[in-house]
């Protein structure tokens, strides 16, 4: 048989890459569902859903839309993770700690005072879990975790642990409300939507939430001490249906893939997360609001209440099958090298 002459291969190799581009540019459109239950208007859809979202279209030439379903219009903020799961929408924003005890690997981003930086922590968490996600939520694709940090919101000022005893608090996860029952408060569980309507029927006392979500939802007409210290971290995944990812063309994926990273994990988490810690400025300048400072001495005296939590994950990390105190020592690790 005889040898192709080299321009003739190349020429081939030409058409050959010709024809895979534009198998690419005529991939078949798609739309992806993205459910998550925050308003429209919320921060985080104009700093991370938004974005992201315009970037998968530009990267997919068009044949990815996304359809946003906002503010719980497909299912409560609970259920999102299985509604993913389930194909009843596509894509969905996933607070793990509104089910708690059911994802216990992720829910060490939530112990108190662990994380400081929403964007570095969003980085480290993300990839630190991706190697215990493949087992805790097999039934979906992860696309990536990202995190903010929040305080206490109250009626009255609170400075020491002990004030918590007899109190009706609003957690932001499971975490969170071990934490208010081991200091001997009363848990009351709404999701952030329906947080601001149990402080003004008295439902709740207090509430643990970020800064800018205290002024986005309306709880800053309900509470108006904030007590400041980086109490604790809310977890958050983007999960999709593994029957869609896997109906896309090979072009399609990888548009998916290289927007489901760690790069967009610390991008996300560090536009939403410093937008989130900017409302604590802007509650100083509303009036009528007190920002509670808290001496060193009355920090540690808090972090001193949070240590039974510590053993507390890692036993149940131990259950799940891991070496609990390596798995947090291995966080910390990572924590440390993207300088949280």
């Amino acid at each position: 048989m005889s040898k192709l002459n080299p321009t003739f291969r190349a020429a081939a190799a030409a058409v050959l890459a010709v024809c895979a581009l534009g198998a690419q540019a005529q991939d078949k459109p798609v739309e992806l569902k993205f459910a998550h239950w925050l308003p429209g208007t919320h921060p985080l859809a104009k700093t991370g859903f938004e974005p992201w979202a315009k970037s998968v279209e530009a990267a997919s030439k068009g044949s990815i839309k996304i359809a946003f379903f906002p503010a719980q219009q497909l299912g409560k903020a609970a259920d999102h993770y299985d509604m993913a799961r389930d194909g009843i929408a596509d894509l969905t924003w996933v607070n793990p700690g509104y089910q708690a005890g059911r994802f216990p690997m992720i829910a060490v981003g939530e112990l108190p005072f662990l994380i400081n930086k929403p964007g570095p922590g969003s980085a480290a968490l993300d990839a630190w879990y991706r190697k215990y996600a493949a087992n805790e939520m097999k039934d979906v694709k992860l696309c990536f975790t990202h995190l903010h940090v929040g305080t206490l919101h109250s009626k009255k000022p609170i400075t020491e642990p002990g004030q918590i005893k007899g109190m009706k608090m609003r957690s932001s996860n499971g975490t969170n409300a071990a934490f208010m029952s081991l200091l001997g408060g009363t848990n009351v569980q709404v999701s952030a939507p329906e947080a601001r309507d149990a402080l003004d029927k008295g439902v709740a006392d207090a509430l643990s939430f970020p800064w800018g979500s205290i002024i986005t939802f309306g709880i800053d007409k309900a509470t108006k001490f904030h007590t400041d210290m980086r109490l604790y971290a809310s977890n958050f995944v983007w999960v999709m249906n593994k029957g869609w990812y896997d109906k896309l063309a090979a072009g399609q994926k990888k548009v998916i893939d290289d927007h489901c990273n760690n790069e967009w994990a610390g991008k996300v988490g560090a536009a939403w997360g410093d937008d989130e810690d900017s409302g604590q400025g802007k509650l100083e300048k509303m009036g009528g609001h007190t920002i509670v400072k808290l001496t060193p001495a009355q920090l540690d005296v808090w972090k001193k209440a949070a240590e039974p939590l510590y053993a507390t994950w890692t036993a149940s990390a131990d259950k799940a099958g891991v070496n609990g105190k390596q798995a947090l020592d291995e966080l910390r690790k990572e924590l440390a090298a993207r300088k949280d």
